[in-house]
């Protein structure tokens, strides 16, 4: 788990693909400094496994799933990647929770100055995304933790605006209208909305579970949607 807090801009040094797998190699300073071979990284957002690390750079795998689902597949050597460590127990939790498990891909289609901050427009790839923007709610952009400022369903646009600081720790810094960025909902509201369409009728299609004195079993947490 992690919180949107970003750690560090590291630097895509090395891309190996074979056809929607990919192996990173990433330049990096301060995530490394009590990595482990299994430990979690969020790139850009993306949950990674730690495979192999040096003192200045750790490798990770992207499978194709991941690849077809994120913006990985655009990396290219010489790349700033928004890094973050896995959340420690009684840690601080500045941002909010952060599974590192990408719901999709946005295009940026504004970007313009408002006194101290950044509004930055927003257009998910898939519509069906805006029903979790909530204004003053939570969303994650490339990994990094930020406040919905206005969801606009007829454009199919959301905004966030962004401060300096944050501005200057992340790559967003570097984005611009066109660029694609990867979008993870906040975790509660998705829970909250598949369990009310699970209550409205909305069942799996595949066939319901019979339940058994068995108590509390695997068919039955999937029959309720967990």
């Amino acid at each position: 788990m992690f919180t949107g807090l970003v750690e560090e801009i590291g630097t895509l040094r090395r891309v190996q693909r074979r056809g929607e797998a990919m192996v990173l190699t990433i330049a990096a300073k301060k995530v490394l400094e009590d990595v482990k071979i299994g430990d979690s990284i969020a790139v850009n957002g993306v949950c990674l496994t730690v495979v192999s690390h040096d003192s200045g750079a750790f490798t990770a795998d992207v499978m194709p799933e991941t690849f077809r689902h994120t913006n990985l597949h655009e990396l290219k050597p010489g790349d700033p990647v928004n890094l973050e460590r896995a959340m420690q127990a009684g840690g601080r939790f500045g941002g909010h929770i952060v599974q590192g498990h990408v719901d999709g891909t946005a295009t940026i289609v504004g970007r313009k100055p408002e006194a101290n901050a950044v509004v930055f427009t927003i257009r998910p790839h898939n519509p069906a995304l805006l029903r979790h923007m909530v204004p003053q709610g939570s969303v994650t952009l490339d990994g990094t933790s930020l406040t919905i400022v206005s969801a606009d369903r007829e454009a199919e646009t959301f905004t966030v605006s962004i401060i300096p600081h944050t501005l200057k720790e992340t790559v967003i810094q570097f984005k611009q209208p066109g660029d694609t960025m990867n979008v993870e909902c906040d975790i509660l509201g998705k829970y909250i909305d598949h369990l009310l369409r699970l209550r409205e009728g909305e069942r799996p299609a595949e066939p319901k579970p019979q339940r058994s004195a068995g108590g509390l079993t695997e068919a039955l947490l999937r029959e309720y949607g967990f």
